[in-house]
């Protein structure tokens, strides 16, 4: 069946509208904060060859486009001819899915008429799945938690109750990890009720030709956008603090005609620890990078990734084999967009924004308060690097997505007490555009009771790299309130008493400090982003005791002549 361009458009949006709702079920009938609180999630409509048609904007790229990868997995095990009315099937096998074992997939069948007419997916982060926890102390993955095989949980829209009981006694938080499969379920079923109804109001006996149509369109406008950018090859590499020792990654980037090629061939080999990436989320950070610069308004599906196509050599940080460790693999992998962003900077200059904070900094703590032991995640972020016409935005969760939670419900869900959640004054990196600040941030419990943290930071030794004479942004680092330093990655006691301590790196300048307005000098000390001596050291502008702009001496300390 064919559309009107019309009602193309009506049954598009209205499909985009439809994912997007049903991840806002998601987030407001989450157990989990990473999923109620940070919007840690991915939510799509595939078709019945398992390519996604439709993501809701809600969501962390990693989710999303390694969700985007796995569902035709589902299929290989599950054809669709054998899926019934009611079922639902979930995993959490990184090398199929989303790339560590705290993320639930669960896949649906939508039937419409007696037939299969497409499939619902998402994907959910847990904060506990049992193992080690999110650490990167793993030495493989048989230690990072409960596995789930590609498998059907539900049928008749039943939770099979020997899964449901395999699953509690496998975790935790059994209460918190069963409501979110639920949780998961539910959407699911909404959702698809929510596609029959527009079926039945459009009179659709399927999607099939709307979503080739859709997915057709997709991809010819990506090729379209790729096709404007010039032809060649880039190279750049990106040093990364590690475990225990630095890393590099290495990135080849193709332009050819109508597509891209990423190839991470030189990157390190893999590491006995768990940072490790899986192909598919080494390929959903590197497109979600290519995108934000060569197609950032168009929708995201299978049309839009197919022109991308990303590689890594096998056994290498980026493409590992079972059964290497991976739960931390975050740490690594939210850099990737950085790394592709840096080459296709050298092939378009003027587009892309310095190198920012990158990885989120999660703060996942373990311990027991008054006989009640408690597992607290909440993530916080450092600052995103300078673009072209504006300065970096502060504290803010990019390539990540994910959104902070709020210090209120961080101690109303578990016995710790957030003392401190401050910008950091001089940490964004000077420029004509400034970097975006950092922040600090101090936690303990709330009866001083000694806790465990699993670190999961970097930036400490390697700073976010400014850009067209811009500065570096400030490093970052990890401590105890008594003074004693921690590392980046790793699990880590805080004696009894004692509180963990937090400086996020911020985001890198671009273009050389003494362009930047000198009125934008004031203004930023003004508003406490940066001090007085950094406005006279690092941009060479003197201020009068009122905070304005001396013009005269400020002139004469850049050695510009008088007016």
């Amino acid at each position: 069946m064919t559309h009107d361009p019309l009602t193309f458009q009506i049954l598009w949006d209205r499909l985009l509208s439809l994912v997007e709702e049903q991840a806002r079920v998601l987030v407001r009938t989450a157990f989990c904060s990473t999923v109620r609180e940070a919007e840690d999630l991915s939510f799509g409509l595939f078709d019945r060859a398992g390519a996604m048609v439709a993501q809701a904007a809600t969501g962390t790229p990693g989710h999303v486009n390694a969700m985007a990868a796995t569902v035709v997995h589902f299929l290989d095990r599950f054809p669709l001819e054998t899926m019934k009315p009611g079922d639902h099937f979930m995993t959490n096998d990184p090398w199929l899915a989303s790339g560590h074992r705290h993320d639930l997939t669960l896949v649906s069948p939508v039937f419409h008429a007696g037939r299969a007419v497409a499939l619902i997916a998402s994907t959910c982060h847990q904060v506990d799945i049992g193992g080690r926890g999110q650490t990167a102390d793993g030495t493989s993955v048989f230690e990072e938690g409960f596995a789930l095989p590609i498998m059907r949980i539900c049928t008749d829209g039943q939770l099979h109750e020997d899964i449901r009981l395999i699953l509690r006694e496998n975790v935790r938080h059994p209460d918190q990890v069963e409501g979110d499969v639920l949780s998961m379920i539910t959407a699911g079923e909404t959702a698809a009720a929510g596609l029959c109804a527009l079926m039945t109001e459009f009179g659709l006996t399927d999607i099939d030709a709307l979503s080739a149509g859709i997915l057709a369109r997709t991809e010819a406008a990506t090729r379209a956008a790729i096709a404007k950018c010039p032809d060649g090859t880039w190279s750049d590499s990106l040093t990364l603090d590690g475990f225990g020792a630095p890393i590099t990654l290495n990135c080849r980037l193709t332009i050819a005609g109508d597509s891209i090629h990423a190839d991470f061939e030189g990157s390190a080999p893999a590491l006995p620890r768990g940072v490790n990436l899986v192909l598919n989320y080494t390929a959903a950070y590197a497109a979600y990078g290519i995108k934000c610069v060569v197609s950032p308004e168009l929708p995201n599906n299978a049309g839009a990734l197919a022109p991308i196509r990303v590689s890594a050599p096998i056994g290498s940080v980026l493409n590992v084999e079972r059964p290497a460790p991976v739960a931390a693999r975050h740490i690594i992998g939210q850099f990737l967009p950085e790394l592709v962003m840096n080459c296709l900077a050298k092939a378009m200059p003027g587009v892309v924004p310095a190198d920012g904070a990158s990885c989120v900094w999660t703060a996942q703590l373990r311990g027991q308060v008054e006989g009640q032991p408690f597992d607290a995640v909440f993530f916080n972020a450092g600052g995103m690097g300078a673009r072209h016409a504006l300065d970096g935005l502060d504290a803010t969760g990019f390539p990540s997505g994910i959104r902070a939670t709020a210090s209120e419900v961080v101690e109303a869900i578990a016995p710790i007490v957030i003392w401190r959640k401050d910008l950091a004054m001089d940490s964004g990196g000077p420029g004509r555009m400034r970097g975006g600040l950092g922040q600090v941030v101090e936690v303990g419990t709330r009866d001083g009771s000694p806790f465990t943290v699993f670190a999961l930071y970097d930036r400490i030794d390697h700073a976010a790299r400014g850009r067209e004479g811009g500065t570096d942004g400030a490093a970052g680092a990890a401590w105890l309130k008594s003074g004693q330093p921690l590392a980046g990655l790793g699990q880590q006691e805080v004696p009894a008493g004692d509180r963990l301590c937090l400086s996020l790196p911020g985001g890198a300048g671009l273009g050389t400090p003494e362009s930047r307005e000198p009125a934008a000098v004031a203004r930023d000390v003004a508003d406490g982003r940066i001090s007085a001596e950094s406005a006279q050291r690092d941009y060479r502008v003197v201020l009068t005791p009122g905070g304005d702009v001396d013009d005269a001496a400020t002139r004469t300390l850049r050695g510009e002549a008088a007016t």
